[in-house]
This record gives structure tokens, C-alpha cells and sequence, in this order.
């Protein structure tokens, strides 16, 4: 994802001042949005307002700042307002920031994290008027929408891959949570499309940083056979490159979420991207424009070719491969491919 510089911000500290300085945040905030160098201020009646409710700091190179580029970029395309704060894991925090947001006018809050969505179901009704999105969630309640990414369907294209080209596959994850299991799930079920006796094997570290782990764990299951390691555990996926790029050419990864063939040229297969933020930029389109609806949560898959989608690095997957990839495509948006329904 392209990185912009950060503009002014404020975070919460962790003291009794929590609460007036979420409000003074946002207070500050709205004037900034309000006036541009010496100008006069203007009216905000129909300025499109968003917001949004970080689990951490926006400029992390990783999923809170995801959230905060995009905000960025609603800004710059649709000429939003915008507004953010970093909030401490406090329920009753979450609410105030809600709530001050609604107050103010704002259409779109986006609450970064599953740990938002109780906040924004307690604040809502009140708040008709305001869309309240919940990242990682899936919530359909009135105004209380929950976004999701499907990665079981990239990590289906990817078995196909590893099914017709390799000997074996191991599966690296950080932390053994939903989103990543059904990741493996979807790898798993894409192997079993093409091969039933495809050799698999999974691992988790119980960390999102521990890249020594994950390089030790990688270097096992080469040892073990496996010619295609792919990693779903954020930083630590980092290790799994750093051993394939020792082991040398033959040992096949995908880059995870971004581009990561610099970390290992000679090993990457193909990159799968997730730009969740371009998705978070097409809803808040819709809610600028006032025709924003939906009748269940949100899911981005690969029937969103702007959000999630995989590339291959020119030459190293047969065309036959990239074939087999593009029917399972379209059968995944067609619906006769459910990836994370089991194989038999």
C-alpha cells in the first residue's frame, strides 16, 4: 500500500483525561476542517464528515494504519473532513468517541477492530443518521454495519498453485484466530480441488512478531518435504521469507496482504493483496452520495478486483496454472466455489 506522510494528531493517553481529550480531539478537529489558512470559516451543514477509531497508532506499517491511509484517502477523493483517534482498549471510551462523532454530524464512523462493535450497537440508535462501520465483524443491526475481507479465496488460489506445481506445502500463522484459520482452510480447500494427498502442514506461533520462530518453523518443513511455505502472521511472516531466501531458488512463497518479492526475489511465486482501504473508499462513496444500503454485513472477496486480488511474478507459474487460478475465479463469484466449505 502507498505510504503518505502523517498529518497532525493527537493520541489518548492512558489518565484521568481520557474522556476530555477524546472531546478536545475532535473539538480541534472539526475547526481545522472547518477553516484553511486565513480564510473564513465555512458552514458545515453538507461538508461529508468521517471519522474513525484506531485500536493503536495509525502510523503502525500495519493494520491500524491500513484504516488510516484510507481515511486519508476519502479525504483527497471525495473531499471529506476527517477525523481520527487512537483509543485505548476501554469500552467506555469507545462509546464517547462514537457518540462525540455522531453529535458533530458525522455520516461515517469507522471503529478499526471487533472490539468496536458493542460501543457502536449502544450509541446507534440514538444516531440515526450516522452509518457506524465495524472492521473484522459481522454485525448487520440497523445502522451498524461489519466489514469483512474473505481471505479463504486468495488462499484457495494459492493452493491451486501449490497442488500443481510443488511436492508439499506448510502453512506458518501467527496467533490461531478465525480470519487466519479460514485462510488455511481456503489453501487447504484449494489443494484438495486438485490434489486429495497434496501433504499439508500447519503451524502457529502464538505471536505476530516472532520472525525467529517463524524462520525456524519454515526451515523444518522444508526440511520435512514441504517446496511451498506461506505465512498468514503479519511481521513475523518475515522469518518465512528469510529462510526461503537461504534455501535458495525452488522454495516458493506468496506475499501476504503486499508486495514482499524484495525480501525474497528468487522465492516469490506471486504477491496477494488486500487493499481494505480502497473497499473502506467505495463505501464511503456510497454514504457521501447518500444511496449507501445493504441487507448484511459487508464482505470484500475476489469479486472486489480493486480490494483483494493475487498476482503472479511473470514466468514462474505455467499458463495452465494461471488458468486453473482464473476459472476457480469466477467460480468463486459465481458461487459455485464455497472456499471454506470442506472437500470431500
Amino acid at each position: 500500500m502507498h505510504k503518505r506522510r502523517l498529518h497532525n494528531f493527537f493520541t489518548v493517553k492512558n489518565n484521568l483525561w481520557h474522556l476530555v481529550l477524546i472531546s478536545l480531539g475532535l473539538f480541534l478537529s472539526a475547526l481545522a476542517g472547518g477553516c484553511s489558512g486565513g480564510a473564513e470559516k465555512r458552514d458545515d451543514s453538507d461538508v461529508f464528515k468521517v471519522g474513525l477509531l484506531s485500536p493503536g497508532p495509525v502510523n503502525g506499517q500495519g493494520w491500524t494504519q491500513i484504516a488510516y491511509e484510507a481515511l486519508l484517502k476519502i479525504e483527497k477523493e471525495l473531499g471529506a473532513q476527517i477525523s481520527y483517534v487512537e483509543v485505548e482498549q476501554s469500552p467506555a471510551l469507545f462509546e464517547r468517541a462514537f457518540r462525540d462523532y455522531a453529535s458533530q454530524g458525522y455520516q461515517m464512523v469507522l471503529g478499526h477492530g471487533f472490539e468496536f462493535q458493542d460501543a457502536a450497537l449502544a450509541v446507534a440508535k440514538d444516531y440515526p443518521d450516522t452509518w457506524f462501520f465495524i472492521s473484522s465483524s459481522k454485525i448487520h443491526e440497523g445502522n451498524v454495519v461489519g466489514v469483512d475481507s474473505d481471505s479463504s479465496q486468495p488462499f484457495y488460489l494459492m493452493g491451486i498453485a501449490a497442488a500443481k506445481m510443488g511436492r508439499g506445502a506448510g502453512l506458518i500463522g501467527g496467533v490461531e484466530i478465525p480470519p487466519i484459520t479460514n485462510a488455511f482452510i481456503g489453501f487447504t480447500n484449494g489443494v484438495r480441488s486438485v490434489n486429495p494427498d497434496f501433504p499439508i502442514s500447519t503451524t502457529y506461533l502464538g505471536s505476530w512478531t516472532d520472525a525467529a520462530a517463524a524462520k525456524e518453523a519454515a526451515l523444518s518443513m522444508i526440511a520435512e518435504g514441504a517446496d511451498f511455505i506461506i505465512p498468514d502472521a503479519d511481521a513475523a511472516g518475515s522469518g518465512v521469507y528469510q529462510a526461503l531466501n537461504e534455501t535458495g531458488p525452488g522454495y516458493w512463497s506468496f506475499g501476504i496482504y503486499n508486495d514482499y518479492t524484495s525480501q525474497a526475489p528468487n522465492n516469490m511465486m506471486g504477491n496477494y493483496f488486500n487493499d481494505y482501504g480502497q473497499g473502506l473508499v467505495n463505501i464511503a462513496r456510497q454514504v457521501r452520495a447518500g444511496n449507501f444500503e445493504t441487507q448484511s454485513n459487508l464482505v470484500f472477496g475476489v469479486k472486489d478486483r480493486d480490494v483483494i486480488w493475487v498476482e503472479f511474478e511473470e514466468g514462474r507459474a505455467s499458463a495452465e496454472v494461471l488458468e486453473s487460478v482464473e476459472k476457480a475465479i469466477e467460480g468463486i463469484i459465481a458461487g459455485s466455489i464455497n472456499t471454506l466449505a470442506p472437500i470431500r
